[in-house]
Parts: C-alpha cells; structure tokens; sequence
C-alpha cells in the first residue's frame, strides 16, 4: 500500500474515528482497486477516469453485489477527496461516477409478543447467564443500540442511577439514550453478580469486554427456548425492532434519528415501512365515517401515498 493510502486510512481513524472494522475494510477496497489500476499501467493516486469506470463495471461483471459495490465506491470517492483536500490530486475523478443502484431492503424485525416470549426465555436460564441475557436483551430493544455500542459501555455508565446513557457512537459521535427502569434493574442485577470487571458487559476474562462472537453465543439458546428461528435474532434485528415499534407508535422521525444515532435522517427513512399500518389505524380511530369493517377490506397504502 502506497504512502498515500495510509496517510488516508490515518486520517480516518484520527479525524473521524472509524472503527478498526472500518478502516481494515476502506483498506481491503484500496488494495482490490491499487491491482486494478497496476494492472493498466496506473499508479492508484493517478488512476484516470476511464480506469475507475473499467473498475466499477469488472466489480459488476464479477458478480458483486450493488451493496458491495456501493461501498467500493463510497471508499473511492473519499479517497480521492482527501487527494484532492491535500492538493495531491487537482480533481476528483469520482465525481461523474454514477453509484449502483441499491435494491429497497426492508428492515427484519420482530413482532412485541417475540420480543416478550425472548425475555421470558431469557429470564428462564438460571444464574449470571440469565441475568445477563435479560440485562443484554433488555438493554438493545430499550434503547437501540448497536451491538458495538452496548458491548464497549463502561461498568460507571450505570453507576449514578441516571436514566440516560452517554454512548459514544460510529465516527466517536456522542448521544444520550434513555434507559427504562426495566432495563437499568436488570443490568444493576447483573453487576451485583459479578464479576469485577471495567465493563458492564465483561467477557470470559472480565478484564475485556464481551466480543461480538461471545454475544451470538448468548443469544442462540435464547431464541431456541423461545421457539424463535435463531437466524432471525440478532443485536441488529433488535435495534430494528426498537425502530420499526417506537415509529408504529407515534415517534417521528427526527426523535428516532437521534435516538439510533444515525448520521443522516435518509438512513432512518427505512422505518417508514410501518406507516401504512399506522396511517390506517389511525383513520379508524378518528375520522367520524371510518367503518373497520369497510377499512379492512381496503388494500394497505403504498409508501408513496404517505409523503
């Protein structure tokens, strides 16, 4: 990897924060594209436009996915960005470059009666595992974290009692999240078990947090006592979970934004696929000639409708 490819992935990391995760993948797709460009003739900090198209269309040809693709893009584009800022380059050769088109994925979520069956199941383990599954459950549907989140907050961050959690989210943003008093007994539970340790989500060894791979393990024989497909639990379809039922039920959108901790509102606009449902229920509870019975026979509304 050239000089200036690490100055960038430096740059990530000290001015925006990006994870380790991230700034391991944005060096993957530089790698990927650095042979492409060796492989016409091209330095990649010199890489001309019609090298970047020829990249972009072999990315297509070669059957990666419009997501995949994306994110190849979006690396490229800040690349070249950053050459441009330092006056290492006098253009940016992404800028004509039309992005794949990405398909409309809805959001998997669960219904509330499989999140409740979770946390009665969870509640059925006996001992620290089950305090900790309840805490760990509790924790991401109440607030909706993401599981890097949840997973990196400090024992102190209950301490105080208070009913809002100071979380530091992707980019080293910072937000305050209420916390439920369900949610704050069961995680008070878990510290009283034990053990010490500086996390309030400790791992085998207490003196590091639980890893990611050690929170799948914990939730699989939740979901299966449950009656739950395990493949449909995870931290990320209980953070859509939260999503998808504060919006049902009357949050908008701004209020969710901040809550997720979502750069962009447009990132939060996927939850919107409960609006039909609320939009209908809502003409059933107010307008002086809603019939139910004529309303359900009426087909849901598009999306489109509700703008």
């Amino acid at each position: 990897m050239d000089r200036h490819a690490e100055a960038f992935l430096e740059m990530l990391v000290a001015e925006r924060g990006a994870a380790p995760n991230t700034r391991s993948a944005y060096a993957s797709d530089l790698a990927d594209f650095a042979a492409h460009a060796t492989a016409r003739g091209e330095a990649p900090v010199a890489a001309s436009l019609e090298t970047l198209r020829s990249y972009m269309a072999g990315l297509h040809t070669g059957g990666l996915s419009a997501r995949t693709a994306a994110r190849r893009l979006s690396c490229l584009r800040q690349f070249y960005r950053f050459l441009l800022r330092e006056s290492i380059r006098k253009d940016d050769p992404t800028q004509t470059l039309d992005s794949p088109r990405l398909p409309r994925l809805l959001p998997k979520y669960l219904s509330v009666e499989e999140v409740d069956a979770l946390l009665a199941s969870a509640a059925s383990f006996p001992g620290r595992s089950g305090l900790r599954a309840v805490a760990a459950l509790e924790m991401l549907y109440v607030t909706g974290l993401r599981v890097s989140e949840l997973l990196s907050l400090p024992r102190t961050a209950l301490t105080s009692g208070a009913a809002l959690l100071a979380v530091r989210g992707k980019g080293g943003r910072e937000r305050l999240v209420p916390l439920g008093g369900a949610a704050r007994e069961a995680a008070a539970a878990l510290l009283r078990a034990g053990p010490e340790s500086p996390w309030l989500f400790p791992g085998r060894n207490p003196i590091h947090a639980m890893t990611r791979q050690g929170f799948a393990l914990l939730l699989k024989p939740v979901a299966i006592t449950a009656g739950i497909d395990q493949a449909r639990v995870s931290p990320h379809v209980l953070r859509h979970s939260f999503a998808s039922h504060m919006l049902a039920r009357g949050a908008d959108l701004r209020s969710l934004q901040s809550l997720l901790g979502h750069a962009d509102i447009a990132t939060t606009q996927i939850y919107t696929h409960v609006l039909p449902e609320r939009l209908q229920r809502m003409v059933e509870d107010h307008h002086p000639l809603a019939k139910p019975a004529e309303l359900d026979k009426a087909p849901p509304l598009e999306p489109e409708e509700t703008a």
